[in-house]
This record gives C-alpha cells, sequence and structure tokens, in this order.
C-alpha cells in the first residue's frame, strides 16, 4: 500500500518529466523545424494567462479579507519582504563568488551592437505606472499585475472592513476563488502535451544558440544554478520546517519548476505555485499573498544574472572585480535590479540600463547584456518562481513558529 500511494503521489510528475524528455528528443530529431509545434505549448500558455488575472485577483482579495487579525496580514507582508530581501542578498553573494573564481569574460569576443533607445520616463513615473492603471479596463491584463495585487489588497480590506455588510461579498470571494483553483486543475490536464511542445520548441530552435553563443558565461550561470536550485532552496525548506518540510517541498516543486522553465514566465507558474505551496503545508492566507506578489518582485534567478552582467561588463571593458567593494556594489545593484525593478513594466532593462549608467560604461555595452539576459531566462524564471514557494514556507515559520506546517496537515498530507 505505500508504494502504490509513493506511485500515485509522483505519477503526475512522471508524466511531466516523461513529456519534457519525448519534447526534448523531438526537437533534437526535427532542428529548427520544431517551431511547427510551438503553438501546442502557447496554447498552454495562454490558458494559464488567461487564468491568472482572475486567479490572483481572487486569491489575494479573499486571503486578506478572510484574515480576521490585521496585525497578522501585516506581520506576513513584512516576514515576506525580509525573505525576499535576504534570499536575493544570498543569491548575489553566490553569484559574486562563481564569477570571481571563473571570470565569465575570460576568452570571450563580442560583437558590439546599436544599443536600444533609452526610457525617457521618469523613475517615479515608472513605479507609479506599475502600482496603477489610468482604466478599470487595464487591470484585465496581466501587464498590470501588480497594479491588480494592489487592487486586490484594497478590495479585501474593504471587504473585512464593512463587517456583516460585506459577509456575502467576502463569501463571492473566497467562492471565486474556489472556482479558479478548479478551473487551473483542468488546465493543469493539458500541461503534459503543452510542455513537450515547449521543450521541442527549445531544444531544436534556441539550442544552437543556447549552446554556441556567450558559451563561458553559460558554462559557468547554469551549473551555479541548478547547484543553488537545488542546495540553497532545500537549506531554505530546512531552515523552514527541518526535514518534513524539505521533502514536501521537493514532492510539490516540479511542476512549478517545469512550467516556469519551459514558458519562461513567472506569472504563468502562479497557479502552479499556489497548489505546490498549499500541498507542502503552507497556511492558505500565506501561500496566497506570498506567491503572487513573488512572482511580480521575487527574483533570486535575476539577481544572479544581474551578477553575471556586470562581472562581464567588468572582464570585457577591463575593470577589476575581485575589490571587495566592486563586489559589494554590485551586489546592491544586483538586488535592486533583480527584486524592486522586477515589479516595474520593461524593469528587466531598465534594470540593465541602471547598470550601465551606473558603472559608466558605454552604450555599446547593453546589447551584451541584454542577450545574457535571454540565453540565461529559462533557469533564471524557474529560480523566480520556484523560489517564491520555500519563501512562503519560510514566511509561515516567521509568523506561525515551528508548528506552522500542523494546521494544513490534511492538506499537506493528500500530495497533487
Amino acid at each position: 500500500m505505500p508504494l502504490f500511494k509513493l506511485a500515485r503521489s509522483y505519477a503526475f510528475v512522471a508524466l511531466l518529466l516523461g513529456a519534457v524528455t519525448l519534447g526534448s528528443l523531438v526537437g533534437l530529431w526535427l532542428g529548427p523545424e520544431a517551431e511547427a509545434v510551438k503553438p501546442l505549448g502557447d496554447l498552454l500558455l495562454n490558458l494559464l494567462f488567461v487564468s491568472v488575472v482572475p486567479l490572483v485577483f481572487f486569491s489575494i482579495s479573499s486571503a486578506v479579507a478572510g484574515m480576521t487579525d490585521a496585525r497578522r496580514l501585516g506581520k506576513i507582508l513584512l516576514a515576506m519582504l525580509g525573505v525576499f530581501v535576504a534570499t536575493g542578498v544570498v543569491a548575489s553573494v553566490v553569484m559574486a563568488i562563481g564569477v570571481s573564481a571563473f571570470p565569465p569574460a575570460a576568452g570571450l569576443h563580442v560583437k558590439l551592437g546599436e544599443a536600444p533607445a533609452a526610457e525617457t520616463t521618469s523613475l517615479l513615473q515608472q513605479i507609479v505606472n506599475a502600482v496603477s492603471v489610468p482604466d478599470f479596463v487595464a487591470l484585465l491584463s496581466k501587464k498590470s499585475l501588480l497594479a491588480l495585487i494592489v487592487l486586490a489588497v484594497f478590495v479585501g480590506l474593504a471587504a473585512r472592513a464593512a463587517g456583516d455588510k460585506g459577509g456575502p461579498f467576502r463569501d463571492l470571494l473566497a467562492s471565486g476563488n474556489a472556482v479558479m483553483l478548479k478551473v487551473v486543475g483542468l488546465i493543469m490536464y493539458y500541461a503534459p502535451i503543452g510542455l513537450a511542445a515547449y521543450f521541442a520548441w527549445l531544444v531544436g530552435v534556441l539550442g544552437p544558440d543556447l549552446l554556441g553563443a556567450y558559451a563561458r558565461a553559460m558554462a559557468l550561470y547554469y551549473p551555479l544554478t541548478l547547484a543553488y536550485f537545488f542546495v540553497a532552496f532545500t537549506l531554505y525548506a530546512w531552515l523552514a520546517g527541518r526535514w518534513p518540510a524539505v521533502r514536501a517541498y521537493w514532492k510539490n516543486i516540479p511542476m512549478p519548476a517545469l512550467t516556469s522553465f519551459s514558458t519562461g514566465s513567472s506569472m504563468a507558474s502562479i497557479p502552479a505555485n499556489l497548489a505546490a505551496a498549499q500541498h507542502a503545508g503552507v497556511p492558505k492566507d500565506v501561500a496566497e499573498v506570498v506567491i503572487p506578489i513573488g512572482a511580480t518582485i521575487h527574483m533570486d534567478g535575476s539577481c544572479l544574472s544581474a551578477i553575471l552582467k556586470i562581472a562581464l561588463l567588468f572582464g570585457i571593458f577591463g575593470r577589476d572585480f575581485a575589490e571587495p567593494g566592486a563586489i559589494a556594489t554590485a551586489v546592491g545593484v544586483a538586488l535592486v535590479s533583480g527584486t524592486v525593478m522586477a515589479g516595474i513594466p520593461g524593469g528587466g532593462f531598465i534594470g540593465e540600463l541602471m547598470i550601465i549608467t551606473l558603472y559608466g560604461f558605454p552604450p555599446e555595452a547593453l546589447p551584451i547584456i541584454s542577450m545574457i539576459g535571454t540565453l540565461v531566462d529559462p533557469p533564471a524564471t524557474m529560480i523566480n518562481s520556484t523560489g517564491d514557494t520555500v519563501a512562503g514556507m519560510l514566511v509561515a515559520r516567521i509568523v506561525d513558529g515551528k508548528g506552522w506546517r500542523a494546521a494544513c496537515e490534511p492538506v499537506a498530507s493528500q500530495g497533487r
């Protein structure tokens, strides 16, 4: 019986891994012709993006509205921000050590191209545009996810403050959240086909670029990122709840990891992350706050890539990155560009532009690190996304103490 339960728990994961393997083999066989199957992967991505806007709204607003203790919400938000910053610093330091031991620019020859036009909008205006929109219909887009999160928090607070009169509306929010989770569950039945198609496209069409261009930088980033994925996230899960939490994390994380790696989107992975966090024992109110917000501002993978970009430019332009002052500054820049800027529309480009201007590199350096950003996107997104789940576990540990999994044990024991 235990063997049967184990097989049943991992059956869907095995199906996904088999689909990814099959898709990769098809990509190797078809080569560039694998472009033909990409629409099957786009269908999965489109379905997830269509569901993510109502899912985020209902999950956050219902979680906030259902909290009877305003201090608990404040504790969750403060703990969340602290965890996001701490893990971002750790990721940045890890890559700083890596690029110091294995300089990515050694033997790298690149052709400088024309830099994209600089963004004329001020940083303050960019932030305003990120957290608000001029018309309600603009909220119904994944491009305005941060603004939608802000509105969802306000709606949840207002529903809770309305008292008895807000009761039916709070029930509506909770019901909407339950329905959207079921919608996502239905979409997941198509996931093996969609992920297989995406991996066929990744291997067949992008494989030559991933293996050929910037080989030395990629030879550093990919192994170090995978090491961070397995070692750091295991450590975070252990800190959150010792070995039971570690087992729960790795049992439930394959689906978010595969989704984010193949689609290159943290937002598309929100549904899978919410399910993984709750099945791992993260309290519902914690998961429904941390996961959606983390998809926009928690970017350990982006911090890793920011350090790589800075070290690469230092090497190309003959600057010494090994000095402690240079490394400390780079960690601060990576934290801002990889975490704070991530919530701003076009934040990846703004973060790269900030690196160029802060260090005084010529404009021609911008396309160099833009290419790096493209090549490291799959593993960076995977780290960004799966880091939200373990961050939820750490937040639960801070807010609820050592016994944070006990209250959710019935859900956690069901698996996926």
